[in-house]
This record gives C-alpha cells, sequence and structure tokens, in this order.
C-alpha cells in the first residue's frame, strides 16, 4: 500500500479501526518516486505530529532562509536576512466518520528584500492519519502538485524513526522535487534540534493563544488506552 508495508499495532490486541487509502501520487504510472530522507529522533511520539498545531513556532524557527542551514544558533544569521520564508497555517480535527484524522492547511510565501514573491508561494494541505502517518499534498502555481508521505515509527519509547517521500509527476524534473524535499529536509532538522533537548509534559502550561496545542492534546488522546505503556514504567527495563 503506498510503496509501504503497513501492520497494525495495538496494545490491546484490538482489530485495525479504520482503514489507510490508496494514494494515487504513490501508485499511478504517471507519478515517480524522487527522493527520500531518513531521521532518527529522541522525542515522544505525540511532539511530531503536535507542530501542525503549533502555529506560533513558524514563526521563530522557520522563518529564517533555509539557506542559513539547520542549526538554531547561527540561522538567524544577517547575511541572510534578505531572504526570509512567512507562513500561513490552520490546524483542524476532522469530524467522523474521520475522527482519526486531522488537517493542518499551509501557505509558504518566500520574501526577497522584504518583498513577497508570489510566484513562489507554497500551498500545502497535510492530512494526519492516525498517530504515525501523514500525507502532505503540494500545489504550486507552476509546477503543479506533489506529495511527500511522511511516516513515524516508534523505536522506543523517546526514539522515533521518520522517514519521508517525494512524489511528484514524470514529466517534472527530478530536481526540483529533490531541492523541495532538501528545503523540507532543513526545515524539519530545525525542528528536531528542538525535539532532542525537550522533555514532553503531559500538562504544559499553555496561554490563549496555544489553543490548537491543547485541542490536538486531545484529539490525539484517542490513541491511548488504559493499557497503554507509561514512560515510567521503563526506568530500570531494556525492553518496553
Amino acid at each position: 500500500m503506498n510503496n509501504m508495508i503497513m501492520v497494525w499495532y495495538h496494545c490491546d490486541g484490538t482489530s485495525p479501526a479504520w482503514q489507510v487509502a490508496e494514494q494515487e501520487e504513490a501508485s499511478s504510472p504517471n507519478w515517480v518516486f524522487r527522493a527520500g530522507t531518513e531521521h532518527f529522533v529522541s522525542v515522544h511520539i505525540e511532539e511530531i505530529p503536535e507542530n501542525a498545531a503549533d502555529v506560533a513556532h513558524l514563526s521563530f524557527l522557520h522563518n529564517p532562509s533555509v539557506i542559513s542551514g539547520n542549526d538554531l544558533r547561527f540561522t538567524d544569521n544577517h547575511r541572510w536576512a534578505f531572504f526570509r520564508h512567512t507562513w500561513e497555517a490552520e490546524w483542524q480535527p476532522e469530524p467522523e466518520p474521520n475522527g482519526h484524522c486531522s488537517v493542518m492547511l499551509l501557505t509558504h510565501h518566500v520574501l526577497l528584500f522584504g518583498k513577497p514573491i508570489a510566484f513562489l508561494d507554497l500551498h500545502v494541505s497535510a492530512r494526519q492519519i492516525g498517530p504515525g502517518l501523514v500525507m502532505m499534498a503540494l500545489s504550486h502555481a507552476f509546477l503543479g502538485k506533489g506529495l511527500i508521505i511522511q511516516t513515524v515509527t516508534p523505536l522506543e519509547p523517546l526514539l522515533q524513526h521518520v522517514v519521508h517521500q517525494i512524489y511528484f509527476p514524470r514529466n517534472v524534473p527530478s530536481f526540483i522535487a529533490k531541492l523541495i524535499l532538501w528545503a523540507e529536509q532543513v526545515q524539519f532538522e530545525r525542528d528536531v534540534m528542538i525535539w532532542n533537548n525537550k522533555r514532553f509534559l503531559s500538562k504544559p502550561l499553555l496561554v490563549k493563544e496555544d489553543a490548537a496545542i491543547l485541542r490536538h492534546r486531545r484529539w490525539f488522546s484517542q490513541f491511548y488506552s488504559q493499557n497503554s505503556q507509561k514512560l515510567s514504567a521503563q526506568k530500570g527495563q531494556l525492553d518496553w
């Protein structure tokens, strides 16, 4: 399915509660896989999808140009101040029968010397399916449509294996898809730098502007049960 082997796992041993639909972009002969990235992230699995609801962090982490790199100590380098990104984003859970899904709508703008370059605008519809699968549909005025598939697989309670795969129509040169995925990788690795150095709090202090994060926490709670493994139970154990 979608060039992947998907396995349902539930700590209570229940049968699959939903099915993953086949993505035309990943199976059509008119589309082709162009590139992929792989990361191992030391973070609680909930932190990664929660980024979609944390709209405020976009301006702090992701406004500096991708040319400035992924190391947050140097991304605000004045050398690259003439080239910046801005973002418009919103996150919403889907209604039933797709309550296990949520959607982030995002528009990315490029600013050169403070002026927006409209023809570079990129629109993204990122659909989260369950706790570990995201389909990011890309739309660009000149390049057309693309797709990035993100999978998050827990290897340990605080170690996630994250893979991104990008698909584009065959008539789009491969270097364009690879450039887009490279830019996504740089931005993702800025988040990784935060995740690898933060602590997951089940009840964080949130202000009114963080209301979407609280809604996301409530939405994500459906993927836990009374028998879900607790981090506190892992101390002194080698398995989980």
